[in-house]
């Protein structure tokens, strides 16, 4: 089975899980692509929690920051205005994940790589869409220091303005690569994007998704 995703934006609509729930529907049938089926989205809490999606919707909801399925037809998503949506692709599954510093600092990459391993699989490609890049992240010294010691130098940069910054991707790679996958990045910036939600730059409360699916 191939795994087959879409990184949403703003033409998409607003596909924040809370939105109003006959445009949320009607929002997520229009994304091309994606089987018409219930989509298993989660309660995102910043946390390390994956949850496995075997049927349409099932564990829909779950306090969780990745999701993963083995099973064909059945949407995945998480939903991103600035924190990094990251796609896991394995021979047989597919996973993907909501990775805020946060959830990064507690676990989340590995935690999603955990699962796909215990299931039988190989994870074989990771991507990551739409983020907050360094120019626009500025970030406090107190709360970056635990993310360069875990993540490396990298993960610390400068704003386009001087200012200390956070770089996520960065972080992401780094968390990536213990798992001895390269990451493919998209390369764009919430921040900077006029086709994009961002919380930090423009106070959206909408939110853009990473859904994923496998093909039979």
């Amino acid at each position: 089975m191939a795994a087959r995703h879409v990184f949403t934006g703003r033409r998409h609509g607003d596909l924040r899980s809370t939105a109003e729930p006959g445009a949320l529907t009607r929002a997520r049938l229009d994304v091309p692509g994606v089987p018409a089926a219930e989509w298993t989205w989660v309660d995102q809490v910043h946390g390390a929690t994956v949850v496995v999606a075997s049927t349409p919707g099932e564990r829909a909801g779950a306090r969780a920051d990745a999701v993963v399925t083995t099973e064909p037809a059945v949407p995945i998503a998480v939903q991103t205005a600035d924190c990094a949506p990251l796609l896991i692709e394995a021979h047989g599954g597919v996973a993907v994940v909501h990775a805020g510093w946060r959830g990064l600092l507690a676990g989340v990459v590995g935690s999603t790589f955990a699962v796909l391993r215990d299931l039988g699989l190989t994870p074989e490609r990771a991507v990551l869409g739409p983020t907050i890049r360094p120019r626009c992240y500025e970030f406090a010294g107190s709360d970056l220091e635990p993310l360069v010691e875990r993540f490396g130098p990298e993960a610390r940069s400068t704003t386009g303005w001087g200012t200390t910054a956070l770089d996520l991707p960065a972080a992401v790679r780094a968390a990536v690569s213990e798992h001895g996958l390269a990451l493919d990045d998209v390369g764009t910036c919430t921040a900077c994007s006029p086709d994009h939600w961002s919380h930090r730059a423009r106070g959206d409360r909408e939110r853009q998704a990473l859904v994923a699916w496998l093909d039979g």
